[in-house]
């Protein structure tokens, strides 16, 4: 079966209807263009992301379910109570992006590649030098032992991906980044893709069309600058 893609424009920054997304395979919207800091802002204010591996060209989506949470809906367990009441773990904000994403890069178990390229990690590393690209991090000591990023379009936080060195660590980095983002008015979080990893965390499915709407409107709205500066949180 032939399928027929949007190719995007050399020339501008505009992305198709996502209701024009392919069904088969799911959310696949349009193909190439570059990554360039002002194409990848467009996409995530019109509900869009790239996601592609190193022999392919660059291919956007927008799924028909995204998993989305608002911050105040995290689910913490008593287990978890516990691990944060030891204060075992510092944790900081955009202390260590290029960090992050090199070992949110890391192939898992039962993978032999990465989504995050090469291309992938230098055009988040080139947004977050423009104060789009945000990471969280948790520590053990002085080791880096979990953490994600994300980029942020107004009061939406479009997260992107997490790692853990050590147990809990990675729903350690999420749950305070919610607890975090909901200090400074932060609205919802964008997870993509939902896992039973992030359902446990009280992250929900959600329409393409209900996640456009709630985009539409959050998108618009800034939170304080100071909710990204460099700091630690707990």
């Amino acid at each position: 079966m032939t399928i027929y893609l949007t190719e995007l424009s050399p020339i501008n920054n505009l992305f198709p209807n996502v209701n024009t997304a392919l069904k088969d395979p799911d959310g696949l919207l349009a193909i190439g263009g570059d990554l360039m800091p002002e194409r990848i802002i467009s996409a995530y204010r019109n509900g869009v992301f790239p996601w592609f591996s190193d022999d392919q060209p660059i291919l956007w989506w927008s799924p028909s379910e995204r998993a989305t949470i608002s911050p105040s809906q995290c689910h913490i367990s008593k287990s978890m109570k516990r691990l944060m009441n030891k204060n075992l773990f510092t944790i900081t904000i955009n202390q260590a992006f290029s960090q992050v994403i090199e070992a949110c890069a890391q192939p898992r178990e039962a993978q032999i590649e990465t989504w995050i390229t090469t291309s992938i990690q230098q055009a988040y590393i080139n947004l977050h030098k423009l104060h789009f690209a945000h990471s969280v991090e948790v520590w053990n000591g002085k080791q880096l032992v979990g953490g994600l990023y994300g980029v942020c379009v107004g009061s939406y936080f479009c997260g992107e991906s997490m790692f853990s060195k050590e147990n809990n660590a990675s729903k350690l980095a999420f749950i305070t980044l919610c607890q975090h983002f909901k200090k400074y008015n932060g609205q919802r979080i964008d997870c993509q893709m939902l896992t039973k990893h992030l359902q446990s965390l009280g992250v929900q499915g959600q329409s393409r069309k209900e996640f456009i709407k709630d985009l539409s409107k959050f998108k618009n709205i800034s939170i304080n600058k100071a909710c990204w500066k460099q700091q630690q949180i707990r």
